[in-house]
C-alpha cells in the first residue's frame, strides 16, 4: 500500500503502529471490541487502549474500561481534538497530554546506507534482539543517544529515539533515526511511523515526515506520559 492510501486508513495504521510499539518494548497485546490495547507491564502495570476515531459510543464503552483503575489510559488519535477533549470531560476523564502527534514517510525518501558519525568520540552500536533493532551511541562508557524499530509487515515503527541532554544539538537525534531506518532497510520496507513529541516533530519534519493525526491521552486520574518515550 503506498503512503498515500495509508494516510486515507489511518484506523489500520493505529493498529500497525500499535503492533509495531509494543515490539519494540516487549507488551502484551489484544483487542477491547474493535480496538487495540496494550498492556504497559513496565510503567503503569495497566492496559491503554487505542482509538481512531471512535464512535460516541465506543467512546464511551472504552472510557468505562479505563475508568477502572487509575493507571490505565485510552489514548484517542484524531484530528478533532476538541470533540474528544469534550467527551473526555462528560465521562469523568482528564487529558493528561494533548502534544504528540502520529507520523509517516515514505521509506524510499530516507537514506538507506549506514550513517557515520564525524565525531571521533562518539561510537555507533547497532544490534537486532527478538525482532527489535537498536541503534545506541556512546560516549566512553556514557550512552549519548539511541532508538529502535520494529518492523511490521512493509512498514517500520520507530520508538524511543532519545538523545541525552548533555549531548542535544549535535545531531544524534537524526543519525539515530538514519542508523534505524538503514537497519529497516533489511527488510521490505515501504513506510515508516512513529508517535513524536514536540521537540520530536521538528525533528522529523526536517527528515521528511508528515504529521497525520494529533494524540490526545486520556485517564481517570491527571497524571501523564510521553508515548514516543515513555
Amino acid at each position: 500500500m503506498s503512503p498515500d492510501a495509508m494516510v486515507e486508513d489511518i484506523t489500520r495504521l493505529v493498529e500497525i503502529w500499535v503492533t509495531g510499539w509494543a515490539g519494540c518494548r516487549g507488551y502484551e497485546t489484544r483487542t477491547e471490541g474493535r480496538f487495540p490495547a496494550a498492556l504497559r507491564a513496565d510503567t503503569t502495570k495497566e492496559w491503554e487502549y487505542f482509538a481512531h476515531d471512535p464512535s460516541d459510543t465506543e467512546f464511551a464503552e472504552l472510557a468505562a474500561k479505563t475508568a477502572e483503575a487509575p493507571a490505565r489510559i485510552l489514548t484517542v488519535l484524531t484530528n478533532d481534538v476538541a470533540r474528544y477533549t469534550y467527551l473526555a470531560q462528560q465521562h469523568g476523564l482528564n487529558v493528561t497530554s494533548a502534544s504528540q502527534t502520529m507520523m509517516i514517510v515514505d521509506m524510499e525518501t530516507q537514506d538507506s546506507e549506514d550513517p557515520w558519525l564525524s565525531d571521533d568520540d562518539l561510537q555507533l552500536t547497532t544490534s537486532k534482539d527478538d525482532g527489535v533493532h537498536h541503534a545506541v551511541v556512546r560516549a566512553g562508557e556514557s550512552v549519548a543517544a539511541s532508538g529502535r524499530v520494529f518492523v511490521v509487515g512493509h512498514t517500520a515503527v520507530f520508538d524511543k529515539i532519545v538523545t541525552e541532554p548533555a549531548y542535544q544539538r549535535r545531531g544524534l537525534g537524526s543519525f539515530i533515526m538514519k542508523a534505524l531506518a538503514a537497519q529497516a532497510f533489511e527488510h521490505d520496507v515501504e513506510n515508516g511511523l512513529l508517535l513524536a513529541s514536540l521537540d520530536g516533530q521538528k525533528l522529523y519534519s526536517h527528515l521528511g515526515w508528515t504529521t497525520l493525526c494529533h494524540v490526545l491521552m486520556l485517564s481517570s486520574s491527571d497524571e501523564g506520559a510521553d508515548l514516543s518515550v515513555g
